[in-house]
């Protein structure tokens, strides 16, 4: 339904033969063969010629390029690649598949359209999906780059499972030299609700010095006593209807939460970028709007407290938590004390790095570079009420960096994916959490899940747009389950001030509670040496 509204046909003329170069050799292939040497491993006369040219381990590879899928929605994929940092990688990609013209402009025009027809398959977006969904007769491609660009894909991948598998161990050293009390089996059971029946209500706040309506929802339980507060940020296209399950959940247990919807970050802004309104996935302000949003509700709800008959004597807003994922786990971290680092940003964007990555992240937290030369003290966002926070497949390689996160001596809890391919556990998550310094901070892995996997579906939203399984990975109801079931001992031991629920927090607990279908591992420290020694395996 979507691709007739961007101005693509599924029925578009597809490649049939490509011409490939290595080197100086240059010889045209059709799909058909490469796709037969792919899926069958059968190498026919038409792509005899080239192996001459290419090793063993080359061809191995080039098989796995070919067939090797990236998850990916295809709304992201169209979102993205209409603002300036998809355009970016588009360029980087135009420059090893072109079209036969080897003209530029046709060539990204061509290359976007595959990649968004190529998403929509049911494998995925492979390459060769994308060459069979090329709106060409014949495309040219740069082998030898390609196989390059291939390899640094790879290498990402195979570094991250070494990370991921060595946190996985330590997890489960640990958790063999921990004997859960036995008291354990008196506690809650923390993967039911609480006891405690809430009541939703949405409240309407504007900000008029920043011109930011705030439509906000706030979860409060059926308790006769102030209540410690936990504000849930969104991420990126998404908004507060997705957070309903974990609002929900921590309300039963006894806190008051608040959702805020973040406007232009959220759905809104999503669908005004496919429908052309917008060329930006969010405004570099937003870096700076959105801790302030939070800022301002814990404000105006303080003032409600004092005013309004519903809230007074219901609101603890000086033990408040906050959970934030992706660009809301941004949030959390900069309300908990975290720095906008705009010497690492500068270092990270220049034009002949980011030529380099594959961290689609980056290319975002790029985007806040147009904020430098304002007053610094404006990017200080720590804000005092708040005791803990838990960041899930935050973004903090460089708009954070290492000078940025030793800031925090907040609480802090992050939350990683194995599967991220838009936040990078390894860059984003892993090995920024080895540099924060406070000694109270946790890393939780889910095994499987992706960018997506945490976040729910959205309910009594015409902007939502639901994303297939494969894009939200195995199982998503197990990561919001892990989320529900790590969130209650986390803020209870550091908002609430309840230390008994600390019992909760280790690797032995994360292991009693871990599924076979997405395992979950929890450690307290692993260093930026262990990691690295890890990667080298």
């Amino acid at each position: 339904m979507l691709l007739p509204t961007l101005g693509f046909d599924s029925s578009a003329i597809a490649a049939e033969r490509i011409y490939a170069s290595y080197s100086a050799f240059e010889r045209s292939i059709s799909v058909n063969a490469l796709e037969q040497y792919a899926t069958k491993g059968v190498i026919d006369d038409d792509f005899a010629a080239y192996t001459q040219y290419l090793k063993k381990e080359q061809l191995q590879q080039l098989q796995r390029a070919l067939l090797n899928p990236i998850k990916v929605n295809p709304v992201a994929v169209s979102q993205f690649l209409y603002t300036p940092q998809g355009e970016f990688l588009l360029r980087r990609l135009g420059e090893v598949i072109k079209t036969e013209s080897r003209q530029q402009k046709a060539g990204l025009h061509a290359l976007r359209s595959a990649l968004i027809l190529a998403s929509t398959e049911p494998g995925g977006l492979t390459l060769l999906n994308l060459l069979r969904k090329y709106p060409s007769s014949s495309i040219y491609i740069d082998l030898s780059r390609t196989l390059g660009m291939a390899a640094e894909l790879e290498k990402l991948v195979n570094e991250t499972n070494r990370a991921v598998a060595a946190v996985s161990q330590k997890s489960n050293a640990e958790a063999a030299t921990i004997r859960l009390p036995q008291a354990f089996a008196q506690l809650p059971d923390l993967r039911r609700k609480g006891q405690f029946r809430t009541q939703k209500q949405t409240l309407k706040f504007f900000d008029s010095v920043r011109k930011r309506f705030l439509l906000t929802d706030v979860y409060l339980p059926n308790v006769q006593r102030r209540v410690s507060v936990i504000v849930i940020s969104h991420g990126l296209g998404s908004d507060s209807s997705n957070f309903e399950y974990l609002a929900t959940h921590l309300a039963s247990h006894g806190f008051a939460v608040v959702v805020p919807n973040h406007p232009g970050s959220d759905t809104k802004q999503l669908r005004s970028l496919l429908g052309g309104s917008t060329s930006e996935i969010a405004q570099a302000d937003e870096f700076k709007n959105r801790p302030l949003d939070v800022t301002y509700i814990l404000d105006q709800l303080a003032e409600r407290s004092r005013t309004d008959a519903r809230f007074k004597g219901r609101l603890n807003l000086q033990q408040v938590g906050v959970f934030g994922q992706s660009f809301g786990g941004y949030t959390a971290l900069a309300l908990a004390g975290a720095k906008i680092n705009f010497e690492q940003l500068q270092k990270d964007c220049q034009p002949n790095k980011l030529q380099d990555t594959w961290n689609l992240s980056l290319l975002l937290q790029c985007h806040a570079l147009t904020l430098h030369g304002n007053n610094p003290r404006e990017y200080h966002f720590r804000d005092e009420r708040i005791k803990a926070v838990i960041a899930v497949n935050p973004i903090t390689s460089s708009i954070f960096g290492e000078a940025g996160l030793s800031q925090i001596q907040t609480p802090v809890m992050i939350v990683a994916g194995s599967d991220d391919t838009i936040a990078p556990a390894l860059y984003e998550q892993l090995l920024p959490f080895s540099w924060i310094n406070n000694s109270q901070k946790y890393l939780a892995v889910l095994s499987g899940a992706t960018h997506f996997s945490i976040i729910g579906n959205g309910r009594g939203s015409k902007q939502q747009l639901a994303l297939p399984s494969e894009v939200v990975g195995y199982n998503p109801s197990l990561a919001q389950r892990y989320m529900n079931i790590l969130s209650v001992p986390f803020f209870e031991t550091y908002v609430a001030g309840m230390p008994g629920y600390s019992t909760y927090l280790n690797a032995a607990y994360a292991k009693a509670i871990s599924d076979r279908s997405g395992d979950l591992s929890l450690v307290r420290l692993i260093t930026r040496t262990e990691l690295a020694q890890a990667m080298k395996r």
